[in-house]
């Protein structure tokens, strides 16, 4: 005796799922575009009552990208009285999750070609460039308004510094750009971003902008810079911030050792330069220092000693400890 297979068609099953999805959005919405009309008429459609307000004119359709997919909305005319719907708003012909997910593409690099195909795919409409540009504007100028904000959260004693590089496509060209980033830490021990702006070049002038900038809006009471080595950013630190100390950033400084370092000993180099931070005391970290430095010579890791001898440990790195 045969035994009957059921067999499922998943490509049709999630089409007929996505399509109900679609269909319950279509019927809800319209049925609250409805009764935001009655609400408004004060009666339910065909009904005379003395507290009418305005009468029914039928309706026009309109389109509406959602994430369920598009949905074709009913939109209640009104004589006597306007109607303003609260759902969706005038003239929008796309869900705000639909518009940030569309930023967010652009803004990570997904071309506008792609998120075309991307569009079709998951909500079965194409969205033109055109569309694209003129989401991105809206977005670009929320950008602006947050780069530029005024700096409310008081002092800010410690601040972090680093430039990242990224590749930019500039009329057909690819070109790296240094975008320099400040994050700190105010005396509550919030931590906030400052602020983020492009450099070109990590050089001093790039530096002094950047700082000059922060300091416009308000960056106050920076008690400690901590960035890499990078020369530009420290002569533009002594310049802008002639009182502020100057530490060099831990992660950097590893980074810099380890570069120097055979991967099967990075590990426990790693453990040997942590201990150095673990310490309670300047004293002991000096000379926890020179025991690290010593254990890196008999490990024969000369260079990676060089890059952390006593002199630059103690003059980068453990600045500022007490």
């Amino acid at each position: 005796m045969s035994e009957k297979i059921v067999q499922l068609n998943e490509e049709v099953i999630k089409g007929q799922l996505k399509e109900l999805v679609r269909g319950s959005v279509e019927e809800t919405l319209n049925e609250l575009l409805e009764a935001e009309a009655e609400k408004l008429t004060q009666a339910a459609r065909y009904e005379r009552n003395e507290q009418r307000q305005g009468y029914r004119s039928g309706h026009y359709s309109r389109n509406l990208t959602t994430t369920s997919g598009d949905v074709t909305l009913k939109v209640p005319k009104l004589k006597g009285i306007s109607f303003e719907t609260a759902i969706i708003e005038r003239y929008r012909r796309r869900e705000s999750s639909v518009e940030e997910a569309l930023i967010e593409m652009y803004l990570a690099g997904v071309s506008v070609r792609r998120v075309e195909d991307i569009t079709e795919a998951l909500w079965g409409s194409k969205v033109s460039p055109a569309t694209i540009s003129e989401l991105n504007k809206k977005a670009y100028v929320h950008i602006e308004d947050w780069r530029n904000r005024p700096l409310q959260g008081g002092r800010y004693p410690y601040v972090y510094v680093d430039g990242i590089y990224l590749r930019r496509n500039w009329g057909g060209e690819f070109e790296n750009v240094a975008i320099l980033v400040a994050i700190a830490v105010n005396e509550d021990g919030y931590r906030e971003v400052l602020g983020a702006a492009e450099g070109m070049k990590e050089d001093k002038a790039s530096w002094v902008s950047f700082f000059q900038w922060l300091r416009s809006r308000g960056l106050d009471g920076v008690k400690l810079v901590v960035g890499d080595k990078c020369l530009g950013m420290l002569e533009a630190v002594g310049e802008v911030f002639p009182e502020t100390k100057y530490q060099r950033c831990t992660v950097h400084f590893y980074r810099n050792v380890f570069s120097v370092t055979p991967r099967s000993k990075v590990k426990l180099v790693a453990k040997m330069l942590k201990a150095i931070h673990a310490q309670e005391s300047k004293k002991a970290a000096r000379e926890k220092a020179k025991a690290v430095v010593e254990q890196l010579r008999s490990m024969k890791l000369k260079e990676a000693a060089k890059k952390g001898d006593y002199p630059i440990i103690c003059v980068n790195l453990l600045r500022g400890v007490e």
